[in-house]
This record gives C-alpha cells, structure tokens and sequence, in this order.
C-alpha cells in the first residue's frame, strides 16, 4: 500500500503560478513511477505528466507542455508539480497517482492521493 496526500491547490490569477506537492507513505515511493491526473466535473480523470522512478524521463499533456513540470525528490517520498502561466481552462482537481509501470491512462494506476482543487480566475 501507498499513501499518497496532495497540497498546494489554491485560486490564482491566470498567468499566476502554482506548485503541487504529493507527499508518499506506506510502500518505497521510489519504486512507483508517479504522475499527475487532473479532473472536471462531468469529465473523465486526464492526464497531465509523468516522472519515472529515478526522475530521468518526464512526459507531458500536450495541453500542459512547456507550463508545467513534474519531479520528484525520493529521499523526501514526495512528488512535484510546478505550474505557470495558468490558464482558466487549468482549473480542476488535481490527483497524483502510483503505478508499478510507465502508464498514461488513469485505470493502469494502482494508488491515488485525494486530490486537490485549482482554480485560476480569467
């Protein structure tokens, strides 16, 4: 079992920023590649970055590249997500999530933290 909490959501201006933080207990976090999901109402969980086990490849939403950046620091068994140059259509809850192999769809992940509510004002 992994636990995973997200913090860091908050309202902010567009253009503003924002970083995520997912801290990890349970199970050895840096076994996991982790990424990040964000979610609308009436929408399905999408994508958003990815970070393999030692941090050496990330990959992103096409929506999200360049704005965002996901990494990890193992030794604290916590997750990252910068974000700037928000924009409105960023707003979501935001949920990272553990899988024990690269994966861009959400069902291929085995653990999810709660999530956490953006919200970027236009």
């Amino acid at each position: 079992q992994v636990q995973l909490v997200e913090s860091g959501g908050g309202l902010v201006q567009a253009g503003g920023s924002l970083r995520l933080s997912c801290a990890a207990s349970g199970r050895t976090f840096s076994s996991y590649y982790m990424g990040w999901f964000r979610q609308t109402p009436g929408k399905e969980r999408e994508f958003v970055a990815l970070i393999t086990m030692s941090g050496g490849m990330t990959d992103y939403a096409d929506s999200v590249r360049g704005r965002f950046s996901i990494s990890r620091d193992n030794a604290k068994s916590t997750l990252y997500l910068q974000m700037v140059s928000l924009k409105s259509e960023d707003t979501a809850v935001y949920y990272c999530a553990a899988a024990p192999v690269v994966a861009y769809a959400a069902p291929q992940y085995r653990y999810w933290g709660q999530g956490t509510q953006v919200t970027v004002s236009s």
